[in-house]
């Protein structure tokens, strides 16, 4: 880290920048608070050292000014056995901690740890939401009635931080709708901690979970915090909870009871504050009456039920996530591609997507790929969704011959990406034979 060292007296100085340098962090040292204060407006710090006694501007008035201005700036208060209520009242205002002299400098080394751990953290909290899209507006897409019924259930969610436990098949957007869940909610600011219970054998994922202390098992080289405490005052998303063994689900049950836990192989109890939302695509009612899954830890997570419909169910969303997922790809891959054929848009809303809106991503993604026109034609998306269709004679539905061929040019021109000379030409008639089937 770089530190800012704040100290009067140089012998003091001398040794704590030597000591520090030797732990591999980059130290700049100061003898007096105004320099400190020069130098923290200049320079980014990510720690100030400070003693309390020193000329000019004392290490209280130079904490108080470096954390007005550079709030993310963590600060060890240096002090005498006279000065600790000082150091105390610091720390209250929002110093990290204080150490008092002679100290060992391996105490200092340690503090800094506990602060270069708990920072890495953040980085790693903060590049998580990038790449999980937290900075990005959400594809939200509720055209549907049964989709804005979620949305106002989420809403209702906003000023509470119960767990909630959601349902729906496999690609229905169970994910999202966690993230969307906790971003709306009162611990936004708070890690957002997610793990897919089904990927994992029950010895990996209580690893995983709970965490371990070193010596544990064959391999625990080294201590290791669990999700459940690295999500405290946040939210743990467990996707895919129908799928977590009996024992882990009794481990669970205590640690959201009790609001705590032992670490594998620990013998300390955690303390957390965790909010839990849970998914699942299965029948959880079914498990608990077959001795699968816990009556009581079902309703521990299911303080909050929140269903998300199949795709095959909310059709009016199916256009605007189209028009959503192109422009995600064709910006991806670089592709000047702005729509649909009116008859590939027909081949995707007479689909009943079986695997949800993930199967509708990755079928507009494949799409964008291949096609070389600057609209996606039917040719582009998978054969499968168009061979097993057939087309039926509705009585009540049955088309003139002039409602049949103005329908076909009008194929024919969206084939031509809207280009009517294009498609006249192609069909044999003249512009204006063509505008007048149109138009009639």
């Amino acid at each position: 880290m770089k530190i800012l060292l704040a100290e009067d007296e140089n012998i003091s100085r001398k040794h704590l920048t030597y000591a520090l340098t030797e732990a591999n962090h980059e130290v700049t040292g100061v003898d007096n608070g105004l320099s400190a204060l020069k130098e923290a407006d200049t320079n980014g710090y990510d720690v100030l050292i400070t003693d309390l006694k020193m000329p000019g501007m004392d290490g209280m008035s130079l904490f108080k000014a470096v954390k007005e201005k550079h709030s993310d700036v963590d600060v060890i208060i240096v002090t005498g056995f006279g000065t600790i209520a000082s150091a105390v009242e610091a720390t209250r205002l929002g110093a990290e901690d204080y150490i008092t002299k002679p100290f060992n400098v391996e105490d200092l080394l340690a503090k800094l740890r506990k602060i270069e751990e708990r920072k890495m953290l953040k980085r790693q909290i903060e590049a998580f939401k990038v790449s999980a899209g937290f900075n990005r507006p959400f594809p939200f897409i509720a055209k549907s009635s049964r989709m804005r019924l979620v949305v106002e259930s989420i809403e209702k969610l906003r000023d509470s931080d119960c767990n909630v436990l959601i349902t729906g098949g496999t690609g229905t957007g169970k994910g999202l709708s966690a993230k969307l869940i906790h971003l709306s909610g009162t611990r936004r600011e708070k890690p957002f901690i997610a793990v897919n219970c089904a990927v994992f054998t029950e010895e990996l994922l209580a690893s995983e979970l709970f965490g371990h202390e070193k010596g544990a098992f064959t391999g625990a080289a080294y201590q290791k915090k669990g999700l459940v405490e690295l999500a405290h005052n946040g939210t743990l998303f467990l996707d895919e909870i129908a799928d977590m063994s009996p024992n882990l689900q009794a481990r669970l049950l205590k640690a959201i009871e009790d609001g705590e836990f032992y670490r594998v192989g620990g013998t300390r109890l955690i303390k957390v504050d965790v909010r839990f939302i849970s998914a699942t695509n299965q029948n959880v009612k079914t498990l608990i009456s077959t001795g699968k899954f816990r009556e009581d830890l079902y309703y521990r997570l299911n303080v909050m039920e929140i269903s998300i419909p199949p795709l095959r169910e909310r059709g009016e969303d199916i256009e605007p996530l189209c028009k959503y997922f192109l422009e995600k790809y064709a910006s991806k891959y670089r592709k000047n591609i702005s729509g649909f054929t009116r008859e590939a848009m027909r081949v995707l809303l007479e689909y009943d997507f079986p695997g949800n809106v993930r199967e509708l991503e990755n079928i507009i993604e494949r799409a964008v790929i291949i096609e070389s026109d600057p609209v996606i034609h039917p040719d582009s998306l998978p054969q499968g969704l168009t061979m097993f269709h057939f087309e039926t004679l509705d009585p009540g539905k049955i088309q003139t011959i002039e409602e049949l061929t103005r329908n076909y040019i009008e194929k024919v021109i969206d084939m031509f990406g809207g280009n009517k000379t294009l498609a006249a030409n192609a069909l044999g008639i003249s512009r204006t034979s063509l505008w007048r089937v149109l138009k009639g």
